[in-house]
């Protein structure tokens, strides 16, 4: 992770620190465990695939974070880029689609002592509106605009990544919440992801 993180062209130290900290393999399938420190997405399942560790690190640094902030992270997956959000922020909430998946990454958590987190299982288009407002919202699903729920979620000046695009050939971009909605920031990267499905994203 550290490697990817310098891929990523990353200079912030806590983010090395938190790749140090945070082994792969814990949280990929026991049958991919020898690629779990290769910088390439792997199945986890329901056709989905992990975040590859240098795109994860990318976006995550879009976040801006210092510590402190209350972050909502959409696509829980395996619970890696979890884990990183955990070292990173204040504490995180995290909603994943597939219950099965949901809960091996609750297993993965917990095993690896990482403390910080509450896990949802549900529409992540919808967000999570009830631990609402965040500091910082990470999407981990493509679609081509960001939902209205997550527009309206985080608090003024928090920040929001997302990659947009259909699914398969995305723009992941950094968004500043302001006072009239989002502020598109940058454009962090291109990226492959997978579509968002819920209420307002694409249906099941």
């Amino acid at each position: 992770m550290v490697r990817a993180v310098g891929a990523a062209g990353s200079s912030d130290v806590r983010l090395r620190h938190a790749g140090r900290s945070t082994p792969g393999a814990p949280f990929v399938p026991a049958a991919h465990a020898p690629s779990a420190y290769q910088d390439v997405p792997l199945p986890i399942g329901h056709g989905q695939v992990t975040t590859q560790p240098s795109l994860s690190a990318m976006m995550i640094d879009g976040l801006d974070l210092h510590g402190r902030e209350h972050v909502l992270e959409v696509g829980t997956g395996l619970g890696f880029q979890t884990a990183l959000l955990a070292r990173l922020a204040a504490d995180v909430v995290s909603i994943e689609w597939w219950p099965d998946i949901a809960q091996q990454a609750r297993r993965n958590l917990d095993r690896q002592n990482v403390p910080h987190v509450e896990l949802r299982v549900g529409d992540g288009s919808a967000g999570v509106p009830d631990r609402a407002p965040y500091d910082a919202i990470l999407v981990s699903a493509a679609f081509p605009d960001v939902p209205a729920p997550l527009v309206d979620q985080p608090r003024i000046g928090g920040r929001l990544v997302q990659p947009l695009g259909t699914g398969g050939s995305e723009e992941v971009v950094s968004f500043r919440r302001t006072a009239s909605g989002l502020e598109r920031r940058r454009v962090l990267t291109l990226a492959r992801f997978d579509r968002l499905h819920g209420r307002y994203g694409y249906p099941p």
